[in-house]
């Protein structure tokens, strides 16, 4: 809808329509008498693609639901640039991911904590994924049902996927059936957001079924041009919409949760940033924030490719007659490979025995493709990417001009750490172990990459920085900490700005481990609550 914004100040403006931004919109406007605004610069998820589990192999890539953004050529991957998925559209990145929900491992949060992020230990932040939650099995001390976030079991289990599973058992990995209950090693089959086999992205469960709340207004196609600061306070935004500039007034606050690459943009553009980046860029600087744009990370994946000895998905997919039965079976009875999300298991585990925790993680397809959205490979094959959990590389988000409309500069400046290339190594030559064991060995034909003249730690790391690419989960350029490179504070305030929060995956000191949808929809459901909580007591102050 199109509010008309010149008669009408809000009392919350969210600036984008992502994994954090719905679920904000949602709990801040559960208030009638709180008038919110959620500005998304992308179209409506009326693309049926969104909506079919599988279909993110037709939503990553395509400019109708994807920024289509690329970094620049990156020094640890052999001078490679890689294209970055992000969501452009109602529901963001939880619109075209993988549908995978992972949350971390508790010891992430806690390190938070240590850093000096009061409030946000795992045992402080259970209550808001759980709060967020429709969990499939039933509620228990790690779940909980009722919420507006469907999570459910895999509907599709194949022989290679169950093989996967118990040769890591032959390697002392454990099965694991709940990555997110009491403990997060082992091997298993992921679940999904996903509810009768159709996704569950953020605007599904957040905003679908409140869309109609008098007092919650919804613009798509809205692109924020930068948001308007008189007197260190945020007093709204000013945003193009159908091709006319509009200004929105906030009265209470303005909260960013457009992602880790577009909110530290955004605060840029609005003259919060490293004073000296902003004025080679021609920004006028409001206030100089040195940590804006910094800390970025991100997890990097090195894919494993195996010719099978028995039929894949790629069989099916590439023959006709087996299509239709694929498409019919989900039409029908939503089911089969439709319901599909990016991978079946998931292994959690340790490069070395020593470690508390696992620090890389598996991603298992009964599939192969060069990537999302290049159709699949003509003769039977799988993929397993491997992704160190806890990266130490980190890069940065630059905006390099007051265009709203030009990107921001990416630079992930991965493996530039020995840890980094050291961790990679490792996990690639526990793909090539596992896959030399019983019984997914029956399985293997043929390693067709890395390959087998891939053998010496250098041979798979050169391998790395060739062929690796994201898997995605970009955060930290907005961080939440009490030093002088912090960004936010942990009450997700913008440090030396009224009315101005953050709240979405930038704010992460450290990425968790594992993916970041749930995540980034925890700290939307628990930045929402801090927001209230804060104008309750009186701790924030009305324009």
């Amino acid at each position: 809808m199109m509010a008309d914004f010149a008669n009408v100040s809000f009392d919350y403006i969210v600036v984008g329509a992502g994994s954090a931004g719905c679920a904000l919109a949602n709990r801040l406007s559960a208030d009638a008498r709180n008038k919110v605004l959620l500005l998304e610069a992308g179209p409506p998820d009326t693309y049926p693609w969104i909506h079919i589990p599988v279909g993110y192999f037709k939503t990553m890539h395509n400019p109708r639901t994807d920024w289509c953004l690329r970094t620049e050529p990156d020094p640890g991957l052999a001078g490679r640039s890689l294209a970055w998925p992000r969501g452009r559209v109602l529901g963001g990145s939880s619109a075209i991911n993988g549908l995978l929900y992972i949350r971390g491992q508790p010891a992430d949060y806690d390190q938070w904590r240590q850093l000096g992020c009061a409030g946000w230990a795992f045992d402080d932040v259970l209550p808001y994924f759980k709060h967020a939650e429709d969990q499939e099995r039933g509620a228990d001390a790690f779940h909980g049902t009722g919420g507006p976030l469907a999570v459910s079991d895999m509907r599709v289990r194949r022989d290679i996927c169950d093989a996967y599973i118990e040769a890591a058992a032959a390697l002392g990995i454990p099965r694991n059936d709940d990555f997110n209950g009491a403990t997060q090693e082992g091997a298993g089959y992921f679940q999904l957001t996903a509810r009768n086999g159709r996704r569950c992205s953020a605007a599904v469960a957040y905003l679908r079924p409140v869309r109609n709340r008098p007092n919650l207004a919804i613009v798509t196609g809205a692109l924020v041009h930068r948001v308007l600061i008189e007197k260190r306070r945020a007093k709204g935004v000013l945003f193009e919409a159908g091709g006319t500039l509009h200004q929105a007034s906030a009265h209470g606050e303005v909260i960013l949760a457009a992602g880790a690459v577009h909110s530290p943009h955004l605060l840029a553009l609005s003259g919060i940033g490293p004073g000296a980046r902003l004025a080679r860029a021609g920004i006028e600087i409001v206030h100089d924030l040195q940590g804006v744009g910094e800390n970025l990370q991100d997890h990097l994946q090195a894919r494993a490719v195996y010719a099978c000895t028995r039929p894949t998905l790629n069989n099916e997919v590439n023959n006709p007659f087996l299509k239709l039965k694929i498409g019919l079976d989900y039409i029908l009875f939503r089911r089969g490979p439709m319901t599909m999300g990016a991978s079946q298991v998931a292994i959690f585990a340790r490069s070395e025995p020593a470690l508390d925790t696992p620090d890389i993680q598996f991603h298992i397809q009964p599939l192969s493709s060069d990537e999302p959205g290049k159709g699949l490979h003509r003769y039977p094959a799988f993929t397993a990417s491997v992704c160190q959990l806890r990266p130490e590389s980190r890069g940065r988000i630059e905006t390099v001009s007051p265009d709203p409309s030009r990107p921001p500069v990416i630079h992930p400046n991965y493996l530039s750490t020995p840890k980094d290339r050291q961790v990679i190594v490792a996990g690639m030559r526990l793909s090539r172990r596992l896959c030399e064991t019983a019984p997914l060995r029956d399985f293997v034909k043929a390693e067709l990459v890395p390959g087998p003249d891939v053998r010496t730690d250098a041979d798979f790391l050169a391998n790395a920085q060739q062929t690796a690419t994201t898997i995605y989960h970009p955060a930290g350029t907005c961080r939440m900490g009490i030093d002088p490179l912090a960004v936010v504070d942990p009450r997700l305030r913008v440090i030396g700005i009224d009315g101005l929060r953050v709240a979405d995956a930038s704010i992460m000191p450290t990425l968790v481990s594992g993916n970041t949808n749930a995540p980034a929809i925890m700290i939307g459901e628990k930045a929402s609550a801090m927001i209230l909580e804060d104008c309750a007591t009186g701790l924030v102050r009305a324009a």
